[in-house]
């Protein structure tokens, strides 16, 4: 059923698009339009930010990123003057049934409180997911408030990545559940792993592969032909407790690669699989006070 009335309001139009892109097109009388804009915008949201921090190279990541943060605001500034022109092109309009406030408000709330909440979750669940480092216990390889994409199609029954020794992990820290740590894999399930001073040992064979020491402490190269990373052992602590385990099947022996600042498996024992729930990827940001690291930026963690 039609009614004429007064107006549109170009203001009021361009005021809802403000609030969501193709809101002020609803208002509009423009359905079709609205459901295009809607759906741009939401592809361009998370879904899009899955995709540069699972697809593109490390070397495009941060343009990727800024690229998709314009197109996004492009976007929202189109959205808005395309709502208010249309609504000054209409000096008389017909209502049809479904415009009225109470639609306006369902849909609103479908799109800010089902629709979005929904698909971020979805991604951050199932396909990648930020976090920020808060301390050094991953030192040299992480830093504090360095911020990361971790890959979270790992470990589950559906995905292709299994856990492998060297993986940096993102699991839930068994003594506090709400909360999420990152540390290394060392150890695999079944094999037995001993820490004597500086070295660590897999099924008897060290990984270590040199030392180098310095002013800090021991830098130590850990690893195997096809995988290496660096870690630290402070020169402040000279005696080294040893430890002497065998991995549980179903568990992972993990470890900080800053290894007297950090709690790992030797203070809260081996970590279960199901509780492992992503890989980190790479560092998307960096920042040390308030300057930026810009050669942290799109930086691969091995």
């Amino acid at each position: 059923m039609y009614t004429i009335v007064v107006p549109r309001k170009p203001l009021l139009a361009l005021l809802m698009s403000l609030i969501l892109p193709g809101f002020g097109q609803l208002y509009n009388g423009e359905p079709n339009r609205a459901i295009w804009f809607f759906l741009v915008y939401f592809g361009l949201g998370a879904p899009a930010l899955a995709l540069i921090a699972l697809y593109v190279p490390s070397s495009a990541m941060l343009a990727a990123l800024v690229l998709a943060l314009c197109m996004i605001l492009a976007l929202w500034v189109y959205g808005m003057i395309d709502a208010w022109t249309s609504a000054r092109r209409q000096p008389d309009y017909m209502v049809r049934s479904w415009q009225s406030s109470g639609m306006y408000v369902l849909v609103l709330l479908t799109c800010a409180l089902t629709v979005q909440p929904l698909l971020a979750s979805y991604v951050r669940n199932h396909e990648v997911e930020s976090f920020r480092i808060p301390s050094s216990s991953m030192q040299p390889t992480l830093m504090p408030d360095d911020f990361i994409f971790a890959d979270m199609r790992y470990n589950c029954p559906e995905c292709k990545q299994a856990v492998s020794r060297g993986d940096i992990v993102i699991f839930t820290f068994p003594n506090n559940r709400t909360l999420y740590y990152l540390k290394r894999i060392v150890g695999l399930p079944g094999e037995r792993v001993q820490i004597k001073g500086h070295e660590v040992l897999i099924n008897g064979q060290p990984l270590n592969i040199s030392d180098v020491p310095g002013n800090l402490g021991t830098q130590v190269s850990e690893g195997n032909d096809a995988r290496r990373w660096q870690v630290w052992w402070s020169t402040q602590q000279t005696q080294q407790p040893e430890l002497d385990v065998t991995v549980p099947a179903g568990e992972v022996f993990v470890l900080g690669d800053n290894r007297n600042l950090s709690v790992d498996s030797r203070d809260i024992g081996c970590i279960p699989l199901q509780d492992v729930v992503g890989r980190v990827r790479q560092i998307w940001f960096s920042r040390a006070d308030a300057a930026i690291r810009w050669n942290r930026m799109g930086k691969v963690v091995d």
